[in-house]
Order: C-alpha cells, then sequence, then structure tokens
C-alpha cells in the first residue's frame, strides 16, 4: 500500500505564553500544501525483526528507531500485534523547514496501518494516537485548515479555502534550531485572533499577520529575510517563514507567473497550486 504524505504552512504564527513545563502555547493556522513524500509498507514474508525501514530521497538524521514511521508502527504494533512489514520512505519534503514532513509521515503511516490491517480505529483515535507522537501530527489525519492553539496540537476548524492560488515554497541551505528560535522569543497575547485576521481579505494579510518567530530569526539569518523580501518583489500577495523556518512561502494570484530567482544550487524550491 502505498501514500503520499503532504507538508503544511502556517499562515501566522502567535507565541502567546511559555507554559510551567517548559513549552510555549501559540495559536496559528495549519493549511496543506502539496509538497509530498511518498510512503509504502509491504509485509514481511521472510527475514527476522519486526520492521525494515529503506530511507531514500533527502537524508533523515537520526537513528532509523527514532523515525516517527517506526514509532508509529511501534505504538499500533503494541496493542494490535501487527505483522512484521517493510517500510519504504522517499523524502521529498526537506526536513528543518517548518513544514511538518516528519510529523506528516507519522500521520500517514497511522492511516496505512489501520486501512492495510482493517483495525477500524476512527478519525478521533487515530487524532490520539497521532497526537502521542508529536504536537502537530494529529492536524494530518483529517489533514484540512484548522486554527490550532496550546502547543499545536488543540484544533478547531475554520472556514478557509485558497484554492486556486499559487504558492512559491523556498527552503534556503541553512538549519534554524527551532530550540535557539524558542529561546529569543518574547511572548505575547495578539489583539486580533487569527480565526479573525483570515476572514478578511488575502490582499489585506500583509499587514495584520504575522510569524513571530521571524523576529528572532531574520536577524540571525539574514538570507533567509531576503527570500521573504523577494517574493514580495516579484508580487507575492502574501509572504511568510512557516513555523520556525527556515522556509518561506508567497501566495500568489491565480494567474500569476511565478518567477525563476535562482536561491542557490541547494535551495529547496516547489511551485503549485494550492488546494
Amino acid at each position: 500500500m502505498l501514500v503520499f504524505p503532504n507538508a503544511k504552512i502556517n499562515l501566522g504564527l502567535n507565541i502567546t505564553e511559555k507554559r510551567p513545563d517548559g513549552y510555549h502555547n501559540l495559536e496559528t493556522i495549519f493549511y496543506p500544501v502539496f509538497v509530498e513524500d511518498a510512503l509504502e509498507v509491504n509485509v514481511m514474508n521472510s527475514g527476522s525483526g519486526k520492521h525494515h525501514l529503506h530511507q531514500s530521497g533527502l537524508e533523515i538524521a537520526g537513528e532509523t528507531e527514532q523515525n516517527l514511521v517506526v514509532k508509529a508502527y511501534k505504538i499500533l504494533d503494541e496493542k494490535y500485534n501487527l505483522p512484521p512489514i517493510d517500510i519504504h520512505l522517499f523524502k521529498h519534503i526537506p526536513s528543518g523547514a517548518g513544514l511538518g514532513g516528519g510529523s506528516a509521515d507519522a500521520a500517514f503511516m497511522l492511516k496505512l496501518l489501520n486501512e492495510k490491517f482493517h483495525l477500524g480505529l476512527k478519525p478521533q483515535e487515530l487524532e490520539e494516537y497521532a497526537a502521542r507522537l508529536g504536537a502537530d501530527c494529529a492536524f494530518f489525519i483529517k489533514n484540512e485548515p484548522v486554527y490550532a492553539e496550546g502547543i499545536g496540537n488543540i484544533f478547531s476548524p475554520v472556514s478557509l479555502s485558497l484554492r486556486g492560488f499559487r504558492i512559491w515554497l523556498v527552503k534556503p541551505d541553512i538549519f534554524v534550531s527551532t530550540k535557539d528560535a524558542f529561546a529569543q522569543i518574547k511572548p505575547h497575547r495578539p489583539d486580533v485572533s487569527l480565526k479573525t485576521i483570515i476572514q478578511h481579505p488575502i490582499e489585506e494579510w500583509k499587514e495584520l499577520m504575522a510569524n513571530d518567530f521571524e523576529e528572532s530569526v531574520f536577524p540571525q539569518f539574514p538570507a533567509i529575510k531576503e527570500v521573504k523580501e523577494e517574493m514580495y518583489r516579484q508580487g507575492a500577495i502574501y509572504a511568510s517563514m512557516s513555523g520556525s523556518g527556515s522556509s518561506v512561502y508567497g501566495i500568489f494570484k491565480a494567474n500569476a507567473l511565478l518567477p525563476q530567482t535562482d536561491f542557490g544550487n541547494k535551495a529547496f524550491v516547489y511551485k503549485g497550486e494550492l488546494q
């Protein structure tokens, strides 16, 4: 069985307070974007062990057992004693980009296993399993726009469609430490909630909606700021960093011809239509 986990972008991101447990509460809008990985699972007919992960495409740092698709398998295997499987993961969504690629892989793995082995888990149950794997993993179960709060794990529906708009997504060859980005954040509660802001015409978002991480990340990495500024120079209606970076996206009108600006041969670039 083969599935295609997709990325997400953050429309606005406000860090509202630091929690006693050291985490931060926030508000943001998660919106799916169809930059995709590929994930396939087959039952193992021979060999030792419960699972083998075969990974290709972009490199993933860390041990196999720490990969979220493996953790997703284990979390269901504990309860349902699943058959041994071969896992094939092709990475196209860059890591450390604020695009939720690893979280998407985990959530799609849960959905794939649920369908392949007829576990009968409902979406809410899958979301509960996903939430144990990461704060934003549960978003990818239903995979539709939501208003997220808490640590990015409490969702409420929003009426929002950007269908037909075009997106230009760039991740320069820069790594941004999420820990360091949070360390320099000054939490605050915005005067107007993002739920209200997204009801305004998209042409007004530039003046109303912001990603708080830009304030701490841009001074450290001016090249990321330059990507955003270039998108506005090229006609973006709205542009922002996604998550804590380092990717930046620009939203353009449906009939816009997206430019060919070169951000370096190691930059990840995606151009497409929003759904």
